[in-house]
């Protein structure tokens, strides 16, 4: 907390003693006296708070320049009647501007000094004769814990800036200080109290002083030498914990600083508040420190300290202490949690002990071990207790003592005190009705000593000192006993009057205002007032016996209490509050006792009804706001405590939804706000008739049905209303519109088990919900079958309702014989017809002819065909079951038989280069951005760089500002997944030559993204790519494994897919759908296959002299299918060539052509062409090997084609190859309108194809599995080691004791993230193309890859998918092998920093001018200046950015100019 330099309020100015004025100077001289000091005006009553749109930090007040406020990162001046006059950012050359909301809500419970400005000080106003103008020093958490000053009337112009480590620059570490002059020197000292160092997270940026200073706790400087080093320092004893600073304020020659001790992991106290106190002077003289006793009527104590405000001319201090309050059930909220307590300053300066087992002091030597500081007694008469307070601010007025005091849920009370500081019960000035906490610092307007300021979250009020309106009468206004206001008698009432008082003229016998003509000898101030104005005395804490154990009458009737019901209620009271327990009936007087706050009278309430034995009812009357304790006393005995009661403030609405309804009502609808448990019924106010819903309340929500309206003429709007005792409370309109109109509905089928109904409906303004809306369809004779929400979507003309119905096997029968549907809304039934249904009459007109003809045909035709039929039915099972047995042992014998014939020399692996590799790997689904890297960046000039990129480089190898734009880029909801991967990877492009800060980077990132998933489900991290850092990861990664990929992975994965390439090869495989017989994926699997042979052909290639070559092979082999199309031929025959001589003249397949030697002839063989066969529809079958004719031993020419290098045919859905259009596959791609004759086949009688598949890359793919999970000379690759072993550190470090975590952690960074990207995607890696079929394949060999790092044990039945059945028995004997390979890293000797660091370096080296990183610099910063707004106003709030904002600034201003100059 802050202090101004002033030592205390202004003592009030007195009338001077002197006769009464004649009579017709009453009136002026009266209002003259009355009013408020000039010149400041008084704000208007009701008038609007000043609002900032952070949360306010610090408030000072100045006589002449008006008010100060410190929010965020902005100093704001106010005039006295909180009009703006100027806002400004702390610094500046700081970015942004302070009238732009920040989402920083506002602390809940403000603790003293919480925020980023620590400290706001005005001093030297007035001094030197009235002609110094004062000025103003400010402290921020910013520049390392920085001050400022400015001058008062300016606060444009910086005086003098400071070093760093003045104040905290912790957002949460206290600061208290006060500038005073010293009388030696005459010289302007700040005296600090701050809490330098404070345990923070490892990932955040480290603030604080210099290792000397680490246990500094009160610093004093010159404030015209701020920059330079301290005049003096009082260093925290060792062991002493961390002190929290509250205050500091001037009294008799001395700085007193109040504080506590506060543990900031754990927020507990361990001690007492205490007091320290150092010298008025030049340098730090400890004085000494005592502790403050106020733990009064707490069993616990109240360590904590609040608030403070010293009463300098009667020598008080006053404090707000508190008891720890927490989630536990011990440390929850009562009455007793907060305490106003008085001090008296002469004691707290007589029993200081310059012994300090806080500080460290000269003294210490000669004390005792563990002495502990003298503790001070509070003046025992003021004593306040409440449930709770926040702050207090004191002042005296015509020798009275005043407190201000301000409380959690938003009320200004007011606390007189008697003469012997006796403490009366406070009075409610005022109330936010928002509830929100107040500040804990209250300031006086110094202009017009009528107002105070009262700050609450983020808004300020200037509010009177007191209510005197309020007082009707003479009687009234004195019984008040408020030296705030005096009676007017010529005026006749009660106005604020600081300078007069009331009297009592004893010979007219009446209250008199002191000019009122009247001898002066009758003339007595308060100390003879009016009757009417004394007072009871004052009810003290412990006004009631309580007893703990259960009470027992004179009859030895044992009576208990149980509960209370509810435990909450508004102000109003409670009609009907329940009192449940045993024995009521046996007690002949029952009162329920209710203590609010100490000073105030205690409630004493007759029980209204004994229900029966064990429930009683009590009316409680209305009552302030705050919480109270309940005893309930049987028969004038002891009192029974029986819990808390809290009175809150009447209900209050903040939004309703929906808020518009369908007149037959039913809907549900919910209102949110405060203090909802307190509402007895929701009202629905329509047409001058007020009537209940039901509705269930929470504290913040109520949920009701809206009620049906459809008596009602036209579209009515209604009023809801909260009822609280017989008192309704407004909360916001309903409307209702005409019901809902629906269209009709239809039924679709949606797979094999479950249909999907579609209802449309009419555009309208309801937002329905699932818990609206029932739908039902009927069907056949009386079925009917509940159909499921889905969701609705609106159209431009219809909205339609989806929802699904889950069946079993009758979907044919609920299609064709659904009826209606019926759609339930709340209230609101309709039934619903299906669209396109004929009339009736013309079903009762069409349908008897239709049955009776269809009978009649059927007659004839069953009688002719029946043994027709019959014996067909005979022959076709007999050649099913032929085929059926033909299938099957074709398939055992070729799984026992069949060999593949893989190539042992398949020629050079076509890897692809580095760049192609990584820029496939970093945009795998965004190739636009591959060729605007792919610049040769070798003849570039190195010096040739623009200024912005090079400014824009230096700044992202900040750490802190990179991690800081990473963080701010992923809160905005625009940011897609896929602008993370975008961003990550032109990242890693921008730093691919400076990997070591890269992964610095990557550390950061990574346990940032531990410390979200170990709020939530730790072994959830790293499984997907939905943030910045995983992307990163996967490119990191690919860049430090490529050289291990290349060199060992490689080449048996290319052996992989060259070998799958050829089995899939070996049998038919349809163009247009890519299914194949042999494949290891059902899905893909060609099981309509027709009849197939080998067919081998001699491809004669055309000599092409211009690039022949002399050991050319020009006759070459080739092996093709009778089903091939010409197309798949002339891919085989061109691999086979391939394979053979590396490169066939360096044409592209589509540049050549094939033709049939026939003799002396030749033919061109196309996929179309005039002799292709034209199915039923126009659809055109394709021309294969077979249907050319073409035999054993022909002869094919390969040829260069002059022109037309576009592929052969483009197939639409007017082709077809394998798959005819009479069968289910094709159906599946084509619709379902070609029907036709097929031969038999079933699925199921192809499985063994995947086995045989399987079979003939086995020894391959195990090969490759353990290439990947091997570790060459007993070394794992660096990456992988260091990775693995960041992540063991990192699980130990947080305690994670379960070794699946780790696994876990380590399969989803490097399996999951890198290897199956690898696996699913040769063509990253090779310069290949990659087929849709091998793409399948791919995936049920990545999916066995995964499942061998799974720790789930898999249950397969015989109903499992085939993709995961199929190495079934292999994932066993591949997870012990994963096992030991992870433990085979782990038991690797750790890598040193500085071997990571060579590796990363050379790796570094290796891509030099590889990619075009001016690209990447210019796409981040196209992202920073998207939300170039929320990076600016995070760094704002990060402390140590300073540098940064402005680097930040300058890059923008130079890529501003260069797009000016339209160089982008």
């Amino acid at each position: 907390m802050e202090v101004s330099g002033r030592k205390g309020p202004a003592r009030p100015r007195r009338p001077a003693a002197r006769p009464p004025p004649p009579l017709p100077l009453l009136l002026p001289l009266a209002a003259l006296l009355l009013a408020p000091r000039a010149p400041a005006l008084a704000a208007p009553e009701g008038a609007p708070p000043w609002r900032s749109e952070q949360a306010i930090g610090a408030l000072a007040a100045s006589r002449k320049n008006g008010v100060f406020v410190a929010s965020g990162s902005c100093l704001h001046q106010l005039d006295h009647t909180l009009q703006r006059q100027l806002s400004r950012l702390h610094q500046e050359d700081q970015p942004g501007n302070c009238s732009e909301p920040v989402a920083l809500p506002p602390p809940a419970r403000p603790r003293p000094a919480s925020s980023f400005s620590k400290l706001l000080l005005p001093y030297r106003e007035g001094a030197d004769g009235g002609r110094d103008q004062g000025l103003l020093l400010t402290g921020w958490t910013f520049n390392g814990g920085g001050c400022e000053v400015r001058p008062l009337a300016s606060l444009n112009l910086s005086k003098l800036l400071s070093r760093p480590e003045v104040v905290s620059c912790h957002p949460r570490g206290s600061t208290a200080g006060v500038v005073y002059q010293a009388p030696q020197d005459r010289r302007w000292y700040l005296a600090v109290a701050a809490t330098y160092v404070l345990p923070e997270p490892e990932d955040r940026p480290k603030c604080g002083p210099a290792a000397s200073d680490l246990d500094t706790a009160i610093t004093l400087q010159d404030t015209e030498k701020l920059f330079t080093a301290e005049e003096g320092q009082l260093k925290l004893q060792p062991g002493a914990g961390t002190l929290h600073f509250v205050d500091a304020f001037l009294w008799n020659g001395s700085v007193y600083f109040p504080y506590y001790p506060y543990n900031y992991t754990s927020g507990a106290a361990p001690r007492a508040s205490a007091m320290a106190r150092i010298a008025q002077s030049t340098q730090v003289d400890f004085q000494g420190q005592v502790a403050l006793d106020c733990d009064r009527g707490h069993p616990d104590g109240r360590r904590l300290l609040l608030s403070s405000s010293l009463l300098e001319p009667l020598g008080l201090w006053a404090g707000v202490f508190s008891a720890a309050v927490g989630p536990e059930p011990d440390a929850r909220r009562s009455p007793a949690t907060t305490a106003l307590c008085l001090f008296r300053m002469s004691e707290i300066q007589a029993r200081a002990r310059t012994c300090s087992s806080d500080f460290q002091t000269s003294d210490n030597q000669n004390c005792e071990k563990d002495a502990e500081p003298n503790a001070v007694q509070p003046i025992e008469s003021s004593i306040l207790i409440h449930s709770d307070l926040t702050s207090v601010y004191g002042t005296v007025v015509l020798n009275r003592t005043v407190l201000f005091l301000g409380t959690g849920d938003g009320q200004l009370l007011k606390v007189i005190l008697g003469e012997n500081l006796t403490s009366n019960c406070p009075e409610v000035i005022y109330e936010i009705k928002e509830e929100t906490p107040v500040f804990h610092k209250l300031v006086p307007d110094p202009e017009n000593n009528t107002y105070i300021y009262l700050a609450s979250g983020k808004e300020i009020r200037r509010i009177r000192v007191a209510n005197c309106n309020n007082h009707k009468s003479c009687t009234a206004c004195l019984r008040a006993m408020d030296p705030h206001c005096g009676w007017c008698d010529s005026l006749q009432r009660c106005p604020v009057c600081v300078a007069a008082t009331c009297a009592w003229c004893e010979n007219e016998k009446k209250c008199i205002h002191p000019f009122t003509a009247c001898d002066p000898l009758d003339y007595k101030k308060n100390q003879n007032v009016c009757q009417a104005s004394r007072k009871s005395p004052l009810s003290r804490a412990g006004g009631y016996r309580t007893k703990k154990n259960v009470k027992i009458n004179q009859n030895s009737q044992v009576f208990s209490i149980q509960s209370i019901m509810p435990q909450k209620v508004s102000t109003l009271g409670k009609s009907d509050l329940i009192v449940i327990g045993t024995n009521f009936t046996q007690a002949s007087n029952i009162s329920m006792i209710l203590k609010g706050t100490s000073t105030c009278d205690q409630d004493v309430i007759h029980v209204h009804q004994v229900m029966n034995d064990t429930h009683m009812k009590f009316s409680l009357p209305s009552s302030r706001k705050e919480m109270k304790d309940v005893c309930i006393q049987f028969d004038d005995g002891d009192c029974f405590p029986a819990g808390t009661l809290s009175f809150v403030a009447l209900p209050s609405c903040s939004f309703i939804f929906p808020a518009t309804t369908w007149v037959s009502g039913g809907q549900n609808i919910t209102i949110e706000g405060r203090n909802f448990d307190v509402i007895d019924n929701l009202i629905i106010s329509h047409e001058g008739k007020d009537f209940s819903v039901y509705g269930y309340c929470t504290e913040t929500q109520c949920n009701f049905l809206a009620p049906n309206l459809k008596s009602s003429k036209g579209r009515p709007n209604v009023n809801v209303k909260m009822k609280v005792q017989d008192v309704l409370v407004d909360c916001k309109t309903l409307q209702y519109l005409d019901d809902p109109r629906f269209i009709g509905y239809r039924v679709e089928f949606l797979g094999l088990k479950e249909l999907e109904v579609k209802i449309q409906k009419e555009n309208d303004n309801f937002n329905i919900s699932k818990q609206d809306i029932e739908m039902t369809l009927f069907y056949g004779e009386n079925n009917q079958r509940n159909c499921s929400f889905e969701n609705i979507t609106r159209g431009q003309d219809l909205t339609t309702i989806l929802c699904k119905i889950k069946v079993v096997s009758t979907q044919d029968n609920i299609i064709a014989s659904s009826k209606k549907v019926r759609v339930k809304l709340g209230n609101l039934e309709r039934y619903v017809e299906q669209e396109s249904v004929p009339s009736t009459w013309y079903f009762l007109i069409v349908l008897p002819v239709l049955l009776v003809t269809v009978i009649f045909v059927a007659v004839v035709v069953t009688r002719y065909k029946s043994k027709e039929l019959s014996r067909k039915q005979s022959q076709q099972l007999e050649l099913l079951e032929s085929e059926l047995r033909k299938e099957i042992r074709d398939g055992f014998a070729e799984l026992q038989m069949d060999k593949l014939d893989v190539v042992d020399s398949f020629g050079t692996v076509p890897f692809l280069d580095y760049k192609h590799f990584a820029l496939r790997t970093f945009f795998p689904e965004s190739g636009g951005f591959t060729h605007i890297f792919t610049e040769d960046m070798h003849s570039r000039d190195p010096g040739d760089k623009n200024e912005s990129l090079i400014a824009l480089d230096a700044l992202i190898c900040n750490k802190s500002f990179l991690v800081t734009v990473i963080h701010t880029l992923e809160k905005q909801k625009s940011f897609s997944v896929k602008d993370r991967c975008l961003f990550a990877s032109f990242l890693t492009i921008a730093l691919q030559t400076k990997l070591v800060y890269l992964t610095s980077i990557l550390e950061v990132l990574t346990r940032d993204l531990m410390e979200q998933s170990s709020n939530m489900q730790p072994k959830l991290m790293l499984r997907r790519t939905e943030s910045v850092v995983e992307k990163l990861l996967t490119n990191w990664m690919s860049v430090c494994l490529s050289g291990f990929l290349r060199e060992t992975v490689g080449e048996p994965f290319y052996l992989l897919v060259t070998t799958l390439n050829q089995k899939i090869n070996k049998g038919p495989v349809d163009v247009i759908t890519s299914k194949a017989l042999y494949t290891l994926n059902e899905d893909w699997l060609l099981w309509q296959v027709p009849e197939f042979s080998t067919v081998a052909l001699n491809a004669v290639f055309e000599k092409i002299p211009e690039n022949e070559s002399t050991d050319v092979c020009r006759s070459i082999a080739v092996n093709v299918l009778d089903c091939d199309t010409i197309g798949q031929a002339k891919e085989k025959i061109f691999q086979a060539f391939l394979s053979k001589n590396g490169s066939l003249y360096g044409l592209q397949i589509n540049e050549i052509g094939l033709e049939l030697q026939l003799g002396t002839r030749q033919k061109e063989l196309l996929d179309i062409d005039s002799s292709s066969v034209i199915l039923e529809d126009g659809i055109t079958k394709l021309n294969t090997i077979g249907h050319y004719e073409i035999s054993n031993g022909s002869t094919i020419s390969v040829f260069k084609k002059l022109s037309n290098f576009t592929s052969d045919v483009e197939y639409s859905e007017h082709h077809c190859h394998l798959i005819l259009p009479d069968s289910e596959a094709f159906q599946d791609v084509q619709g379902k309108r070609h029907r036709g004759k097929h031969k038999f086949k079933v699925k199921e009688m192809y499985l063994t194809k995947l086995l045989s598949t399987k079979v003939a890359i086995h020894s391959v793919l195990e090969k490759l599995f353990r290439s990947i999970w091997s570790l060459p000379n007993s070394k794992a690759p660096f990456a992988i080691k260091y990775f693995f072993d960041f992540l063991d550190a990192q699980a130990e470090n947080k305690k994670i004791t379960d070794p699946d975590v780790v696994h876990i952690w380590k399969t989803n960074s490097l399996p999951l993230r890198f290897w199956v990207n690898i696996l699913k995607n040769p063509q990253f890696v090779f310069d290949i193309k990659k087929t849709p079929h091998i793409d399948s394949c791919l995936s049920v060999i990545a999916q066995a890859f995964m499942d061998a790092f799974s720790l789930a044990e898999q249950q397969l039945g015989k109903e499992a998918p085939t993709n995961k059945l199929l190495y079934a028995k292999d994932i066993p004997n591949y997870k012990e092998e994963v096992k030991a390979y992870y433990k085979a890293i782990r038991d690797l000797p750790p890598l040193s920093s500085l071997e990571m660091e060579e590796f990363l370096t050379q790796e570094s080296k290796k891509h030099e001018n590889e990619f075009n990183e001016e690209v990447a610099l210019t796409e981040i910063y196209k992202y920073i200046v998207k939300y170039f707004d929320e990076i600016l106003n995070k760094l704002e709030r990060e402390r140590g950015l300073e540098d940064a904002q402005k680097q930040l600034l300058r890059v923008k201003v130079l890529f501003d100019e260069k797009k000016k100059c339209k160089w982008v």
